[in-house]
C-alpha cells in the first residue's frame, strides 16, 4: 500500500491520472500549503506497481519496502 505525505503534494494530479488501477483522487482536504491531496479509494486493489510515486515531481509517494510493517 502507498504512502502520501500530504505536506509535500502539489496537487499535480500526476499519480491519479497515471493510475493503472485508477484507486487515487483528489481529497477534499487541503494541506499546509493549500493543496488537495490525493486519497486512497480501494487500498485492496492497489497492486504496488509504483508508478505513483515514480511519477510524482515533489517526492510525496512511496512505497514501502516488502516486509515493511505499515501498522509499526
Amino acid at each position: 500500500m502507498i504512502q502520501i505525505n500530504e505536506r509535500l503534494c502539489k496537487d499535480c494530479k500526476y499519480c491519479v491520472k497515471f493510475c493503472p488501477k485508477q484507486i487515487l483522487e483528489t481529497g477534499s482536504v487541503r494541506n499546509s500549503r493549500g493543496h488537495f491531496y490525493p486519497v486512497v479509494t480501494d487500498p485492496e486493489k492497489c497492486i504496488s506497481c509504483g508508478i505513483c510515486a515514480t511519477v510524482c515531481p515533489e517526492g510525496a509517494i512511496e512505497l514501502p519496502a516488502k516486509g515493511d510493517d505499515l501498522n509499526g
